[in-house]
């Protein structure tokens, strides 16, 4: 890894509040004197940008905030949508049961329904999003997705020394609020991004199955060239799926033309599966991730590059 890659990962995991946002964004922009920040939308997001998104053929992205530390990893299954669901229900239940139980509590106490059906709703709402969105920031954040922050910084190195020119990058923020500063991004740049390929990194770093989700425009277009440039090896599989049946919910989302990348586990009863994350234990850099999916990138963007005039 670079130096950059290096103090990034000993130094700037944790880019949750505000403040924190601030110290990581002040450090890039000393260590990229080119790097400017786009700021705006809901929530003001502070987008950071390198290069020229109007003459870019292709952006490559990663969101660089992080979570709330959780009691329990947010897993997800792309390919087990039945899992997915059952999963997602389990994690609810504690929540139903605070909300019913409130409910049942206050109905007691003040024989007034309405007071205690809005109090318990409010409850819920308040304890659910808080837990997950306002919580106290995860300390580990090494896949999710300082992993993709890094991959960015390394390409933008190999970029630099190899000449591949019309590259821009983008360092989404708010991510982990609902893909709040992609959409400002999208918005922002939405005559650029019409027909430009989005590449976006998120959790590239601990799993040897590597999933490359490509929308519909982006399948017709340049499945063959990702093909070509990721093969799968003794350590790593790769598996090229379609948007249409492969849940991945990134910043890739919304984009016309777009690819998720990640690092996926697999078992047998769940196939492919991405989980510690949002917890404490996300602390695994597998640096062969790296080399691979930038060796992959550079692969795919000299043969675009060749085949574009």
């Amino acid at each position: 890894m670079t130096e950059l890659s290096e103090k990034i990962l000993s130094s700037y995991q944790a880019r949750k509040t505000k403040k924190q946002k601030t110290a990581f964004i002040e450090f890039m922009k000393s260590e990229i004197p080119s790097l400017r920040v786009e700021e705006g939308g809901f929530l003001k997001s502070r987008n950071l940008v390198v290069g020229d998104v109007k003459r870019a053929r292709v952006v490559l992205g990663a969101h660089y905030d992080t979570c709330a530390v959780l009691p329990f990893p947010n897993l997800i299954t792309p390919k087990n949508f039945p899992f997915l669901i059952l999963y997602g229900i389990l994690i609810a239940l504690p929540f139903i049961a605070l909300m019913v139980g409130t409910e049942l509590l206050l109905n007691y106490l003040t024989d007034n329904f309405y007071f205690a059906y809005y109090t318990a709703l409010l409850v819920f709402l308040v304890s659910y999003f808080g837990v997950f969105m306002l919580g106290f920031p995860n300390k580990h954040t090494v896949n999710d997705n300082t992993s993709g922050v890094i991959t960015l910084c390394e390409m933008m190195e190999i970029c630099r020394e190899q000449g591949i020119h019309d590259i821009a990058f983008v360092f989404f923020d708010n991510e982990e609020m609902g893909l709040i500063g992609s959409s400002y991004f999208r918005k922002l740049h939405k005559s650029e991004m019409k027909d430009t390929l989005l590449i976006n990194f998120d959790c590239v770093s601990d799993g040897d199955h590597m999933l490359f989700v490509l929308n519909k425009p982006a399948s017709e277009r340049y499945e063959k060239a990702f093909a070509e440039a990721f093969v799968s090896s003794e350590k790593k599989t790769v598996h090229l799926e379609k948007a249409q049946n492969t849940y991945y919910p990134s910043d890739q989302k919304g984009f016309p033309v777009s690819v998720a990348v990640s690092a996926m586990k697999k078992a047998r009863v769940l196939g492919l599966y991405l989980d510690r994350i949002h917890t404490k234990k996300d602390t695994v850099m597998d640096e062969t991730n790296l080399a691979y999916i930038c060796d992959g990138t550079t692969r795919l963007l000299t043969k675009l590059s060749e085949n574009i005039p």
